[in-house]
Protein backbone atom coordinates (compact mmCIF):
# COMPACT_ATOMS: atom_id res chain seq x y z
CA UNK A 1 0.00 0.00 0.00
CA UNK A 2 2.76 2.40 0.69
CA UNK A 3 4.41 1.30 -2.17
CA UNK A 4 1.82 2.31 -4.36
CA UNK A 5 1.17 5.44 -2.19
CA UNK A 6 4.72 6.46 -2.97
CA UNK A 7 4.26 5.48 -7.21
CA UNK A 8 1.19 7.80 -7.28
CA UNK A 9 3.24 10.62 -5.03
CA UNK A 10 6.29 10.38 -7.30
CA UNK A 11 4.26 10.90 -10.74
CA UNK A 12 2.48 13.69 -9.28
CA UNK A 13 5.70 15.39 -8.35
CA UNK A 14 7.01 15.14 -11.86
CA UNK A 15 3.92 16.25 -13.50
CA UNK A 16 4.19 19.12 -11.08
CA UNK A 17 7.60 19.80 -11.78
CA UNK A 18 6.86 19.87 -15.60
CA UNK A 19 3.80 22.08 -14.62
CA UNK A 20 6.39 24.48 -12.65
CA UNK A 21 8.41 24.49 -15.49
CA UNK A 22 6.15 25.66 -17.94
CA UNK A 23 4.56 28.45 -15.62
CA UNK A 24 8.22 29.78 -15.03
CA UNK A 25 8.87 30.46 -18.19
CA UNK A 26 5.83 31.73 -19.37
CA UNK A 27 6.69 34.02 -16.10
CA UNK A 28 9.80 34.78 -17.52
CA UNK A 29 7.81 36.36 -21.12
CA UNK A 30 5.44 38.15 -19.29
CA UNK A 31 8.06 40.05 -17.01
CA UNK A 32 10.52 40.53 -20.03
CA UNK A 33 7.71 41.84 -22.24
CA UNK A 34 6.29 43.84 -19.19
CA UNK A 35 9.45 45.59 -17.97
CA UNK A 36 10.29 46.20 -22.26
CA UNK A 37 6.74 47.52 -21.92
CA UNK A 38 7.81 49.86 -19.07
CA UNK A 39 10.83 51.41 -20.37
CA UNK A 40 9.56 52.68 -23.74
CA UNK A 41 6.70 54.18 -21.76
CA UNK A 42 9.78 55.91 -19.59
CA UNK A 43 11.48 57.13 -22.33
CA UNK A 44 8.14 58.41 -24.25
CA UNK A 45 7.15 60.17 -21.33
CA UNK A 46 10.03 61.34 -20.58
CA UNK A 47 10.39 63.40 -23.74
CA UNK A 48 6.37 65.16 -22.73
CA UNK A 49 5.63 67.99 -20.97
CA UNK A 50 3.13 68.39 -18.35
CA UNK A 51 -0.60 70.46 -19.53
CA UNK A 52 1.49 73.44 -17.27
CA UNK A 53 4.41 73.36 -19.37
CA UNK A 54 6.59 71.87 -16.39
CA UNK A 55 8.41 68.54 -16.61
CA UNK A 56 7.13 65.83 -15.05
CA UNK A 57 8.98 64.50 -12.06
CA UNK A 58 10.33 61.09 -12.22
CA UNK A 59 7.59 59.63 -9.89
CA UNK A 60 4.62 61.16 -12.23
CA UNK A 61 6.40 59.64 -14.91
CA UNK A 62 6.11 56.09 -13.19
CA UNK A 63 2.78 56.29 -12.54
CA UNK A 64 1.91 56.78 -16.22
CA UNK A 65 4.07 54.76 -17.50
CA UNK A 66 2.38 51.60 -14.87
CA UNK A 67 -1.26 53.10 -16.02
CA UNK A 68 0.16 52.50 -19.56
CA UNK A 69 1.21 49.19 -18.97
CA UNK A 70 -1.46 48.14 -16.27
CA UNK A 71 -3.27 45.03 -18.32
CA UNK A 72 0.77 43.91 -18.56
CA UNK A 73 1.26 44.68 -14.58
CA UNK A 74 -1.70 42.38 -13.69
CA UNK A 75 -0.40 39.66 -16.12
CA UNK A 76 2.95 39.68 -14.65
CA UNK A 77 1.32 39.75 -11.06
CA UNK A 78 -1.14 36.27 -12.41
CA UNK A 79 2.15 34.76 -13.17
CA UNK A 80 4.01 35.32 -10.18
CA UNK A 81 1.34 33.92 -8.28
CA UNK A 82 1.29 31.07 -10.44
CA UNK A 83 4.34 30.57 -9.87
CA UNK A 84 4.21 30.91 -6.15
CA UNK A 85 1.24 28.28 -5.87
CA UNK A 86 3.25 25.88 -8.12
CA UNK A 87 6.44 25.49 -5.89
CA UNK A 88 3.93 25.12 -3.29
CA UNK A 89 2.44 22.73 -4.52
CA UNK A 90 5.59 20.78 -5.56
CA UNK A 91 7.40 21.44 -2.13
CA UNK A 92 3.64 19.75 -0.69
CA UNK A 93 3.69 16.88 -3.34
CA UNK A 94 7.53 16.49 -1.69
CA UNK A 95 6.64 16.07 1.80
CA UNK A 96 3.82 13.74 1.49
CA UNK A 97 6.62 11.30 -0.71
CA UNK A 98 8.73 11.92 2.88
CA UNK A 99 5.91 11.18 4.84
CA UNK A 100 4.93 7.92 3.16
CA UNK A 101 8.88 6.78 2.97
CA UNK A 102 8.77 7.67 6.63
CA UNK A 103 5.76 4.89 7.13
CA UNK A 104 7.18 2.88 4.53
CA UNK A 105 9.97 2.54 7.06
CA UNK A 106 8.15 2.34 10.30
CA UNK A 107 6.10 -0.61 9.15
CA UNK A 108 9.27 -2.22 7.55
CA UNK A 109 10.77 -1.96 11.53
CA UNK A 110 7.60 -3.25 12.97
CA UNK A 111 7.55 -6.00 10.56
CA UNK A 112 10.85 -6.99 11.66
CA UNK A 113 10.38 -6.49 15.11
CA UNK A 114 8.02 -9.31 15.02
Amino acid sequence: MVEQKLRGLSKEVDEAHKSLIHIESVYHNVKAEYEISMAKSRITLAMKSSPTGKNYTVGEREDMALIENADLHKDLAIAQAQVLASRANTNRLKTQVEIARSVGTSVRTSMDLT
